[in-house]
């Protein structure tokens, strides 16, 4: 395999994910393939004392702008737990305690108990009663239930977490796991119900459709598919070009632009070729974008042994593989938020796709495990035949 060439801004969102993200040098390198001593010169030369600098000056301005957001935080907050339990409000100081219990997790216990107007010590007296050992089990296990809910970024519904917690040898009926999460108001992101129109239109004339709807592959760099997607933030849209292996249902390449040009699909392609050797042979198979039809991708494309496939007109259907991972990842990342910023956006999604999508996130084609998990798995079998 040629050798892996990461682009700058590739190493400072990598630096990003130990630094601001929380992750583990160890982790981080292991999900990006990279080596733990090239991301540790990484965050040594971008977490230098003139590189903080440069990043973090603060005038006074900026510190009053913090006062005032800070207390805005605290008047938001008690606003909303008046909102939230204007039904305890007169109620006896049980209940109240129960609805402190509930959001306790979301506030402080000290605004809580002073919004509520009841005294600590009398809520931490109530906290400490005896519960019944089921109370207890369901409280070990919702803890359990939250770090898997955690590690999906708030995707998964109880059925993916009941998977994870049997991963980790938590034997528990699906149905509990589905009600503790309910109490707990822990729910997994849901589907889009509308039905996308498509006909079937003629083929192109320059490249056939090599696929013919089957996505099946048995192997990887053996078929790949592409797409172009777009993304609102409140500076515009951005747009993301990516490469798929049918194999693994794995991102081997993406890049993002506030442009849909040539040069963004080029650049996701660029990625995907650093898996290929020299006697590789792959389908690649597109809609019938102009970009897809341009002469600088031919080109790239025929100059590593890529052969050119389109879907035909209109039928959405033709590239599936590449349109369901857009509805994934709509569904997920983009459908909970709107971003400020063509650069936030472009962060979120390379934390979404090498450290969430390829690493960690179950894929039903898959039999519920991650893409890379399954190329792994692919390659010790090679080895041992």
């Amino acid at each position: 395999m040629a050798r892996v060439v990461y682009s700058e801004e590739f190493r400072i969102e990598a630096v990003k994910q130990v630094t601001k993200n929380g992750y583990s040098i160890t982790d981080t390198a292991d999900r990006l393939g990279v080596h733990p001593d090239s991301l540790r010169n990484w965050i040594k030369r971008l977490e230098s004392p003139q590189a903080i600098q440069k990043h973090q000056i603060l005038d006074e301005s900026q510190i009053e702008i913090k006062k005032l957001q800070k207390e805005l935080k605290r008047v938001t907050e008690e606003r909303d737990i008046l909102k939230k339990g204007r039904g305890v409000l007169c109620k006896p100081h049980k209940l109240k305690y129960a609805f402190i219990k509930v959001y306790s997790e979301v506030y402080s216990v000290h605004r809580l108990c002073k919004v509520m107007q009841v005294h600590r010590s009398g809520y931490y007296q109530w906290l400490n009663q005896p519960i019944s050992d089921r109370e207890l089990e369901n409280k070990e296990l919702l803890i359990q239930i939250k770090d898997a809910f955690k590690a999906s970024n708030g995707v998964y519904g109880h059925r993916n977490i009941h998977k994870d917690l049997k991963e980790l040898g938590i034997h528990v009926n699906k149905k509990r796991v589905a009600r503790l999460m309910s109490e707990a108001k822990l729910y997994g992101v849901g589907t889009y119900k509308r039905k996308p129109y498509s006909k079937a239109g003629p083929a192109h004339k320059a490249y056939p459709n090599h696929l013919h709807q089957c996505f099946i592959s048995g192997k990887p760099n053996d078929t790949w598919v592409s797409d172009i997607t777009y993304i609102r933030t409140k500076e515009g849209w951005i747009f993301l070009a990516t490469v798929i292996d049918l194999y693994s249902r794995k991102i081997i390449g993406w890049a993002t632009g506030h442009r849909q040009t040539t040069p963004l699909i080029v650049e996701a392609l660029k990625m995907a070729t650093t898996r290929l050797s020299k006697d590789d042979k792959v389908i690649l198979h597109s809609d019938q974008g102009s970009q897809y039809a341009s002469y600088d991708y031919k080109k790239f494309a025929t100059s590593h042994n890529i052969t050119l496939s389109m879907s035909r007109r209109g039928n959405c259907y033709d590239n599936a593989v590449a349109e369901s991972f857009f509805k994934t990842l709509k569904k997920e990342l983009v459908r909970k938020q709107i971003f400020l910023t063509r650069e936030i956006a472009a962060s979120k999604i390379f934390e979404y796709i090498e450290m969430f999508y390829n690493s960690k996130r179950r894929h039903s084609y898959l039999d519920y495990i991650s893409p890379n998990e399954f190329e792994k798995r692919y390659n010790q079998k090679s080895l041992k035949s």
